[in-house]
């Protein structure tokens, strides 16, 4: 069966609500950065690549740099890299 929404669902703001467990998320991209550029990666490229695929090959194995970043979800990490980003801007 498939739900069709209607179109006043379409004028209501959702909240989102992440929650955090574990290290946290700038913890983890600050050891996966430099563990990608330890092992003469482009820290950026690299993780741009995970973001957007969610395969973790683009992310070393070096200093369990892998295994730390599928800790997350993905939504969390682009969650601190705006957070960081517009943090910054004020």
């Amino acid at each position: 069966m498939v739900s069709v929404l209607s179109n006043e669902s379409f004028e209501e703001t959702m909240m989102f609500k992440a929650k955090q467990e574990g290290p946290p998320a700038q913890e983890i991209l600050a050891q996966v950065y430099t563990a990608l550029k330890q092992k003469g990666y482009d820290p950026i490229n690299q993780l741009v690549g995970y973001l957007l695929s969610g395969d973790p090959v683009y992310i070393t194995s070096h200093n369990n740099a892998r295994t730390l970043i599928r800790r997350l979800e993905r939504y969390e990490l682009l969650e601190e890299l705006v957070k960081s980003y517009l943090t910054q801007l004020s």
